[in-house]
């Protein structure tokens, strides 16, 4: 689960998406898809046994991270604990993905996530987060990212982002995936493979000494090559006790300093979008959607820098 990043450009107003939809059109070929032009019904809070170690935005509710400052390392006991945190927000997140087919809601992939992490004496991390009502975060086509799960059945063609985030034994694990369901065209089955490809080479690019920009340049120079946009308004984030911490990772061509050393975990995120890379956040407070309805992709996992390259951190097998 990303953040805004303090230094991107947001459309900040409360809209409906019925109204967003007239600031403009995607240009090109963005393929064949169902846009999602208003939000659907959304359950009551599910519970959380007592017996569950929950984080303290739990109990109060409080604002986001701050993503600024000096990034933490991790000691060797911190670093096993994430170990444990990823593995299963992966599995999680493996075994929501078997749910996304048509005719399911996404309060029904909710429940289940809610349920399966509640049975591995976990806590489901995005719930109460700054306010957020729901157990994971399930955005789909023209939703870019912090999708609500509600009564909408998913429909054949869909592209769903699902985003897991789990926290156990005092620390967050967090990953995300996009999923086909049914038969998706063209440029959307283009649009999730080249997602994941991005995320995959910008993990290849971390070490020891690497630059933080250079995950954001890598992106730009991406982005350019497949006729894609980058949605910078949103970043990856360190992570461990807390769920969004330094350092920002930033998915846009950048020249800001800091660089990796051993002992740092931090996700990277990128949403890339067949459109513009222009959003605004609908009137729940939470549900980003493009400006030009176009739909988008995002992967994420959370890494480790090691003392010779990274370990991905939210990998179940």
């Amino acid at each position: 689960m990303g953040r805004i990043g303090f230094l991107n450009r947001l459309i900040r107003q409360k809209t409906t998406a019925r109204n967003l939809f007239q600031f403009g059109k995607a240009k090109g070929d963005t393929g064949k898809y169902e846009q999602i032009v208003s939000t659907g019904l959304v359950s009551p809070e599910r519970c959380v046994p007592e017996e569950i170690e929950k984080p303290a935005y739990y109990f109060k509710n409080l604002p986001p991270g701050n993503t600024l400052g000096t990034p933490e390392i991790k000691t060797k006991d911190q670093i096993d604990a994430m170990r444990l945190s990823g593995r299963l927000a992966a599995k999680i997140l493996r075994e929501c993905g078997k749910l996304a087919t048509v005719g399911r809601t996404t309060d029904q992939i909710d429940a289940f996530a809610h349920e399966r992490i509640l049975e591995s004496k976990a806590y489901p991390s995005p719930l109460r987060y700054a306010g957020f009502p729901k157990s994971i975060c399930t955005s789909i086509n023209n939703i870019a990212c912090h999708g609500i799960p509600d009564d909408r059945q998913l429909a054949n063609g869909d592209i769903i982002n699902i985003d897991v985030t789990v926290f156990l034994n005092g620390y967050h694990g967090d990953c995300s995936e996009t999923f086909l369901v049914g038969d998706v065209d063209e440029r959307g089955s283009f649009l999730v493979e080249a997602t994941k490809s991005c995320l995959d080479q910008c993990i290849s690019l971390c070490a020891p000494g690497v630059e933080f920009n250079e995950i954001g340049k890598f992106i730009d120079r991406y982005c350019d090559e497949h006729d894609l946009a980058s949605i910078a308004a949103f970043i990856g984030h360190g992570i461990g006790s807390y769920f969004h911490g330094p350092p920002e990772i930033l998915h846009y061509y950048n020249e800001f300093p800091g660089k990796m050393q051993p002992g740092m975990t931090f996700t990277i995120e990128p949403i890339l979008s067949l459109g513009g890379a222009d959003i605004a956040v609908l009137e729940d407070g939470w549900t980003a959607i493009s400006l030009d309805g176009a739909r988008s992709a995002q992967f994420e996992h959370t890494i480790l820098i090691t003392e010779t390259g990274t370990e991905i951190l939210t990998r179940d097998r």
